[in-house]
């Protein structure tokens, strides 16, 4: 193996060589230093803290709101709505977990079959003996287990659709990022600051996109959530003429203890219709982000045009990019809009506390006053997988086991600003590959860029070819001395086992 560092090099060209090559990695260094102190003062000198806040657009808003809701402690609320943070480690086993449990939304119901059971087992005690035989359990339960099969699977099939075209939604964003950002050309008749500016505001509407589309799958149609409002306030679209025409169209409805209760707790007859937002416009809404991709278009042709975008696999994945977008639009729209039929809905719900009524009748006669608790948990067990196809078939709400969409706007947002981090050197783009930090052909030599750059052709080509081989030859190496180690440990171990009995041996 050529493990030869920059000094080791030097002498296997001749001291001529190993001089040339010291200068020209002086040379190179001194480069690279420049080009780091340069990236570094530009960091350093970058606005304070209160200016970055109106420059940078953050997702979240620095106060709490019910449009954009950030979780920053677990509490009583967090229990029974959502979405759940992904990112926090409970070290709770899952057994013991309720931040994220299906029993909060079972307490109602659970308390209903505590007091039937209850009441049945009384009257068969004290009154008449309701019991049954059981043959009912073994007939109903195949058709229950029927039943709640199809309806986890296909919720659960819901739930994975829409989180398969957030993860495009990701990927999308980065690519449009990477096109306005890194594949963009200057224009020659702006200034850099405003092409910076222009290019900083294109990253920002493909922000937008996600953002809108997070509240339009939340039936929240208009613009002036805290979220949004600073990403699309320049954009002329229905939306914001919406919510001029009718400044209370985002205020929050008081709500009663009792509603509020009801709705934490899954009682129907408390939760309010998701869609009273649209119901009640007084002006045509239209579709923000399809708007928004209106509004990306526009930018990508006029690219296109001033020669910004000279380069035709750029060009095509530009407006493939916009139409993925659009895409990624229909599709959640068709999971949110196209749920399981409503009759397979109320039969599987019927069939489901039918089953579950009928248990303290066929468990009585064997346990008796075992059949409260035993009811109770039977029911636990059916319940729990018929509220969670209910909870999860919806995947863009606000239930604890929901999509955490805030979570991936957030994700796009920084990863955005990741790419908008990069400062593009197009006079010279291959400094950081001329580095004295860059070692090409590591692990097989340590030797750097410029030291190979010195390097004749020939010498270069045989350590590239000769890589594979050395590689496979250090490995199967460390592969021996690994297996020589762990023989001599376990000769070691059952050495000191012998002597541990002897000395066993000699005290007894």
């Amino acid at each position: 193996m050529a493990d030869d560092g920059a000094p080791a090099a030097s002498g296997a060209g001749g001291h001529g060589a190993g001089h040339s090559a010291a200068a020209a990695a002086a040379a190179s260094n001194s480069d690279h230093t420049q080009f780091n102190r340069d990236t570094q003062e530009k960091r350093i000198n970058m606005p304070p803290a209160l200016d970055l806040t109106e420059v940078t657009s953050p997702v979240y808003p620095e106060t709490p709101n019910y449009f954009s809701r950030k979780n920053t402690s677990v509490d009583v609320e967090d229990y029974f709505t959502g979405p759940r943070d992904i990112q926090k480690h409970s070290k709770w086993p899952f057994v013991l977990q309720m931040h994220g449990s299906i029993l909060p939304r079972l307490l109602v119901p659970l308390i209903i079959v505590t007091i039937w059971s209850t009441l049945i087992t009384c009257l068969s005690k004290f009154v008449y003996n309701l019991g049954v035989q059981s043959i009912l359990l073994t007939v109903l339960g195949f058709v229950v287990g029927l039943g709640l099969s199809f309806r986890s699977s296909t919720a659960y099939e819901r739930y994975a659709e829409g989180r398969r075209y957030w993860a495009q939604l990701i990927h999308v964003s980065q690519t449009l990022g990477r096109v306005f950002w890194i594949h963009a050309k200057e224009h020659p008749e702006l200034a850099k600051k405003d092409m910076m500016l222009r290019r900083v505001s294109c990253l920002n509407l493909v922000l937008s996109f996600s953002v809108a589309l997070k509240h339009k799958l939340r039936f929240e149609p208009y613009t002036v959530y805290e979220d949004l409002q600073h990403l699309v306030g320049h954009l002329n679209t229905f939306a914001k003429t919406a919510a001029a025409t009718d400044p209370q169209c985002t205020t929050l409805p008081k709500k009663n203890f009792f509603k509020e209760v009801g709705e934490y707790l899954g009682v129907s007859f408390a939760e309010s219709n998701p869609r009273k937002a649209l119901k009640k416009a007084t002006y045509p809404l239209g579709n923000l982000p399809l708007e928004i991709i209106s509004h990306l278009s526009v930018i990508v042709d006029a690219m296109v045009a001033d020669g910004q975008l000279p380069v035709p696999m750029q060009q095509t994945t530009a407006y493939t990019s916009l139409t993925l977008l659009n895409d990624i639009m229909t599709g959640t729209e068709r999971v949110l809009n196209t749920p399981l039929p409503i009759a397979y809905s109320i039969a599987i719900a019927q069939i489901t506390w039918l089953y579950v009524l009928l248990l303290p009748f066929q468990l009585y006669k064997t346990l008796e006053w075992i059949t409260i608790p035993a009811c109770i948990a039977a029911s636990y067990i059916i319940l729990a997988i018929l509220f969670i196809g209910k909870e999860i078939e919806n995947p863009f709400g606000r239930d604890v086991n929901d999509l955490p969409l805030e979570g991936y706007c957030e994700q796009i947002a920084h990863e955005l600003d990741v790419i908008a981090a990069m400062d593009v050197h197009r006079d010279m783009p291959y400094a950081f590959l001329d580095s004295h930090l860059n070692l090409p052909l590591y692990p097989v030599s340590m030797a750097s860029f410029p030291v190979w750059a010195e390097r004749s052709e020939e010498k270069i080509r045989t350590a590239i070819q000769g890589k594979p081989v050395t590689l496979f030859q250090s490995r199967k190496k460390s592969s021996a001395e690994r297996e020589k180690e762990e023989i001599e440990h376990r000769k070691a171990r059952e050495g000191s086992n012998v002597s541990s009995k002897h000395q066993g041996d000699n005290i007894v």
